[in-house]
């Protein structure tokens, strides 16, 4: 891994313009939005205090900058605070916007993120809807429908420029499934061992309630979670799978994460199968030589069936190549984002 020290800019309240009534807060009311803890440590007050078990100097750093940004919901125009890694620099070419897979959240980016600050890209890293860190208190609806139209807000909001979307197994099918449906917000994408043909959840969807909360619980387990790390990546150390469990879990901890979950599964999930085909933007396909999640042969039909997409490997790694290969990831997006096919 390139040898890279970044800091975290100081703790500090940031504010933002609502520009639209959300819930109680009247349009063109300055927000603050609160980034720092309350412990001295850093970390913001609404990261569950299990970030003190993680190691990973780059899930910390990048921990430190996550924010909590009001966003409108299709629930009586309310807003929910939202929560993303803002950029720190604006770059000529258009954003990027990074999703993450299933059940995750935006510290996904940890390695990747400083790259492709550092290679000068305007990057945003954002939790989609039901899960990563943001305030689900007032439990909006996490299927994909809603995902969608939260992500769309969030841009038309904050981000405004069409946008590179970048999404990692589920998070293609989020992306696909987004840039359909709203294709002004999306210049391109870029899918990462793109999990997009199955039919959404299948019969987990069937399941009475008390069954799908066991089943839930059972996710979140740290056991569990190791089993998944373990064959997620790589040759990756017994310390290294440990902590990154950590990381990975870190957002199960926060009290809403049990029903925004049982929520998405009892909705069916992503089912994007039908949609492949209407995707216009150019897209990058990122897959893995050792991938045991998803098929390589996946990959090589998602090429065939978008109208115009290019595919790349990376040798020597696994599912998730932007948390272990991030090097190699951060080039090919930087390369990608600035290549002009016009």
């Amino acid at each position: 891994m390139m040898a890279l020290k970044w800091g975290s800019p100081p703790a500090m309240a940031m504010e933002t313009k609502v520009t639209k009534s959300c819930g109680s807060l009247r349009a063109s009311s300055l927000i603050k939005v609160v980034a720092d803890g309350s412990s001295g440590s850093g970390f913001p007050s609404f990261i569950p205090k299990e970030i003190e078990k993680i190691r990973d100097p780059f899930a910390r750093s990048l921990c430190r900058r996550i924010v909590r940004l009001p966003v409108l919901t299709e629930v009586s125009e309310s807003c929910i605070m939202s929560s993303c890694v803002k950029p720190q620099i604006r770059s000529e070419i258009n954003p990027i916007v990074l999703l993450h897979s299933f059940d995750s959240s935006c510290l996904e980016w940890r390695s990747t993120y400083p790259l492709l600050e550092k290679g000068g890209l305007e990057a945003w890293a954002v939790d989609v809807l039901g899960w990563g860190f943001s305030d689900l208190e007032r439990l909006p609806p996490c299927n994909a429908d809603s995902k969608r139209y939260h992500l769309y807000q969030l841009w038309k909001s904050y981000v405004k420029r069409p946008m590179i979307l970048v999404g990692p197994s589920l998070g293609a099918a989020v992306a696909i499934d987004f840039a359909v449906n709203y294709p002004e917000a999306v210049e391109k994408m870029v899918l990462i061992n793109p999990s997009v043909y199955a039919e959404g959840t299948g019969n987990l969807a069937k399941l009475p309630k008390i069954v799908a909360y066991a089943g839930v619980s059972l996710l979140k387990s740290f056991p569990l979670r190791l089993y998944a790390n373990l064959l997620t990546f790589n040759g990756i150390s017994l310390s290294k799978g440990l902590d990154w469990t950590n990381v990975g879990r870190l957002h199960c901890h926060l009290p809403w994460w049990k029903d925004a979950t049982v929520d998405f599964m009892a909705s069916g999930g992503y089912n994007v199968v039908s949609q492949i085909k209407q995707v216009r933007q150019e897209v990058l396909i990122i897959f893995s030589e050792h991938d045991q999640i998803v098929s390589n042969q996946l990959a090589t039909r998602l090429q065939t069936d978008l109208p115009n997409a290019t595919m790349r490997k990376i040798p020597g790694c696994s599912h998730l190549p932007h948390v272990d290969k991030p090097n190699h990831v951060a080039k090919l997006i930087t390369t990608f984002s600035r290549y002009d096919h016009s």
